[in-house]
């Protein structure tokens, strides 16, 4: 059985204090999406051993993989991680402290070479030995700023670490164990978040679209509670007449671009989340049907402390021709559909409690 291998351990920097001062769920669910995008950019056949709440213990048995190959994987983790949280930054829909304060997260890298080996328990395996001691140890240390990679000495092998880019700059420190001193290596990563390329603005959904209908009513509700109920896809099938579940599909949290499935009485429908504006007294959002390309515009206005009115104004695509088409066969339809549903959502809003 082999004992020798690689530990591999991307670690959360800021997640103790994110979790201490955010709201506990959504924290919670961004750390979830987080872990996944690591897992997701693993490209050098690391095995994923556990998750340790704000990190991920991988591992590979073997001889050491060279040290460009491994800057490789780390830059990968690295750069994924941080362009799904600046993504997220400019298309979150949800104001709480902890979407707010997500993209001060970061990432620091520890890799070390020794001795574990694994066993079973039932259904769970684990890793043991002293280098994953010293692994997660290493975790701990004094350098300042916390998106790094760390190197130790057991995988330079006598020699000094590359320079993989030319603002790459490798310092010297130690670590104190039980078992003696540990030698190692690191250099800083914050400058590859520079280099992540912005995405382009959506486009507006209602660009070269018809608004056909219109419906309007004030709710006694904040709107921020108001835009929960009508903005998470989780609350959808519970107002929107026609609708009997819906389906997430790709995103935990609430966002700009995300999909979601709706099983209809008659079918189904995939929901597009489109541009969003947030103000204090107004948030508008709007939801394109991916087979129509028909657009929902959502506009939430604060008339009071604890009253809002909503409009959902009805954009439809096409010439003159298409748009008496939607006239003749849908808009009767769709008009009762919006009335029933922004009736059903004053129960929502009054069970909701955020």
């Amino acid at each position: 059985m082999e004992n020798k291998g690689l530990i591999f351990i991307p670690d959360i920097s800021g997640f103790t204090r994110f979790v201490n001062e955010t709201e506990i769920d959504h924290s919670r669910l961004i750390i979830q999406e987080l872990l996944e995008i690591l897992i997701n950019a693993n490209e050098t056949g690391l095995q994923v051993s556990e998750i340790e709440g704000d990190a991920i213990l991988f591992y590979r048995f073997g001889e050491p993989p060279p040290l460009d190959e491994m800057y490789r994987q780390v830059e990968r983790m690295f750069c994924d991680f941080h362009q799904n949280l600046i993504a997220y930054e400019n298309r979150r829909y949800c104001q709480c402290t902890a979407c707010k304060s997500a993209v001060n997260l970061s990432l620091k890298v520890i890799t070390h070479y020794g001795e574990f080996t694994g066993y079973n328990v039932k259904n769970f395996s684990k890793l043991i030995g002293k280098d994953i001691i010293v692994a997660h140890q290493l975790l701990k240390n004094d350098i300042d700023q916390h998106e790094y990679w760390l190197v130790t000495k057991s995988l330079l092998q006598n020699s000094t670490p590359g320079t993989f880019k030319e603002w790459m700059q490798w310092s010297g420190s130690a670590k104190q164990t039980e078992i003696g001193e540990i030698p190692f290596q690191y250099t800083q990563l914050g400058q590859l978040k520079k280099e992540i390329p912005r995405e382009p603005p959506f486009p507006p959904e209602t660009l070269g679209k018809t608004k056909t209908l219109s419906f309007s009513r004030e709710y006694n509700t904040d709107i921020i509670t108001l835009f929960h109920a009508t903005g998470d896809f989780n609350y959808r099938h519970r107002w929107q007449h026609g609708v009997k579940s819906v389906e997430e599909v790709g995103h935990f949290l609430p966002r700009v671009g995300m999909r979601c499935r709706c099983v209809l009485e008659d079918g189904e429908m995939m929901i597009r989340a489109g541009s969003y504006s947030y103000r204090d007294e107004q948030i508008t959002f709007n939801e394109t049907d991916e087979k129509t390309n028909h657009t929902t515009r959502f506009t939430l206005y604060k008339t009071g402390p604890l009253t809002t009115r909503l409009t959902l104004d009805y954009y439809v695509p096409g010439n003159l021709l298409q748009r008496l088409g939607f006239a003749v066969s849908g808009k009767k339809k769709t008009a009762e559909m919006f009335k029933r549903s922004i009736q059903n959502l004053e129960t929502l809003v009054k069970e909701i409690r955020l």
